[in-house]
């Protein structure tokens, strides 16, 4: 095909050709060829429908379905020549089934327009996809069940305000990153189910007078069933919108995990060792190991977000039914799904990796009186108002601070003079073990519950 080839799919119309500036301006296959596969799917499809309804014959048929598999061969061959001269990837690749087979390849366009056929191919693209991401996030909770049954007991601090607040265990910490991405799977999941309805046969916005089976083409494509309403087929976009923003809490809850990881890999944390293949060194520091894969997750967040909201900029005034405007929604979904692919792709390759310290997360835990809640329910449990309770460890911990000792490392008789109801059994609340034990309830921290969590994650994942 020649680069200076006329679009003559529509120029019946115009007495004058398009400025070069305007064609090229105007122009989408340079990212929108990457949908050539749901464009000959779709066709395909397309063509068969007609033939059944007696709309096309069958030698038209025939060279339809030969022409567009060696047209599919040509590109995945490396000898299609785009040209922007054609605009998009539905007319490049029509002009080159019309080259091959003549006059039938014009007949390919009976009853349907490139309004319906672009709305098609973008679900058919975004189908896919979807489950290619469905797979990564599965490896990727795969991936933390690994590294969460390694360190299901392992005792670490868990933070509030970035403060010392409680013991828990490294494994029920990565148990709730897997819940937030099995939401996130589910988010994946139910927009993959919205957006599988054929929009093909709504044509421009109205339908078509050709006697078609929306039903039979949608059958064809794996499609649920069609759109109900033409008008709302081509025009709207809100699949895009809804995939956008499951990306993008998706993008959010990767970002949280990437600071973590940052943090913890740093020397004032220390709780963790991110083997080399997933760090690069200093140019002029030797000592340097710096955490660049969650650093760049966190990073391309902001990139995602970004596409989220443009999308909604996009289509927040346009009026029924198709505009141009549309063009600008596959360049944020292309740069969108290949950011969470990518990502997904880094994390789930990461996180078995990863190495917990644990006598460095120990220690940190005996930091910052972690076990003062403890105290204030052994406290309660003798009797004591909760509030009371509050008070009496409060004063406790403001010993601990002024004399630099945790409060395990405190003697009875220190203890007993915040409250007579102290007894020498105190010390087995005390012991960050006893502490994440004695939450051995469903969703608690125990060992025990995380072990169940974990067993129950594995059914869920299958």
């Amino acid at each position: 095909m020649s680069e200076q080839k006329v679009n003559q799919q529509w120029g019946g119309r115009f007495s004058e050709s398009t400025d070069a500036f305007v064609q090229a301006f105007t122009a989408s296959v340079q990212f929108d060829q990457r949908m050539y596969r749901e464009d000959i799917a779709g066709s395909k499809a397309h063509a068969e429908m007609l033939f059944k309804q007696n709309i096309l014959s069958q030698e038209d048929f025939d060279a339809i379905i030969l022409g567009l598999t060696e047209v599919q061969m040509d590109i995945e061959s490396g000898k299609f020549n785009w040209s922007i001269a054609l605009e998009d990837v539905h007319m490049n690749i029509e002009s080159a089934l019309t080259d091959k087979i003549g006059i039938a390849g014009k007949r390919l366009h009976t009853g349907r327009s490139r309004n319906d056929q672009v709305a098609t191919d973008i679900r058919l693209w975004l189908r896919n996809t979807l489950d290619l991401i469905d797979d990564e996030l599965k490896r990727l909770q795969l991936g933390i069940i690994d590294l969460a049954e390694r360190e299901y007991s392992t005792i670490m601090p868990g933070f509030t305000h970035l403060q010392v607040a409680q013991p828990i265990t490294f494994g029920h910490h990565l148990m709730a990153w897997f819940e937030m991405i099995k939401r996130d799977r589910s988010r994946f999941q139910d927009c993959r189910e919205r957006m599988n309805y054929s929009p093909l046969g709504a044509a421009a916005l109205a339908g078509t007078t050709y006697p078609i089976n929306r039903h039979l083409s949608a059958e064809l494509l794996g499609f649920n069933a069609p759109t109900e309403n033409s008008l709302d087929s081509v025009s709207d976009r809100d699949f895009a919108i809804e995939f956008a923003s499951s990306a993008s809490i998706l993008m959010m809850h990767l970002s949280r995990f990437s600071e973590e990881l940052v943090l913890w890999s740093t020397p004032a944390f220390d709780f963790i060792d991110l083997p080399d293949r997933f760090c690069t060194g200093s140019s002029i520091m030797p000592q340097k190991k710096n955490p660049d894969v969650p650093e760049l997750v966190r990073g391309k967040s902001g990139r995602v977000f970004g596409h989220l909201m443009g999308l909604l900029v996009l289509m927040k005034s346009q009026p029924l039914a198709y505009n141009k405007d549309n063009q600008e929604d596959k360049e944020p979904i292309f740069d969108v799904a290949d950011t969470v692919l990518g990502s997904l792709r880094a994390f789930a390759d990461m996180v078995p990796a990863i190495i917990a310290k644990k006598d460095n997360m120990y220690l940190r835990t005996k930091l910052g009186f972690s076990t003062a809640t403890d105290l204030a329910d052994y406290l309660v449990r003798k009797g004591i108002a909760f509030r009371d309770a509050h008070e009496i460890v409060g004063k406790a911990v403001k010993l601990g601070v002024d004399t630099s000792r945790d409060l395990s490392e405190m003697s009875l008789e220190e203890l007993q003079n915040f409250s007579s109801l102290i007894e020498a059994d105190v010390f087995e609340a005390l012991t960050l073990e006893g502490s994440v034990n004695a939450r051995d309830h469903f969703g608690g921290t125990a060992p025990a519950q995380v072990k169940a969590a974990i067993e129950r994650a594995k059914v869920i994942v299958g």
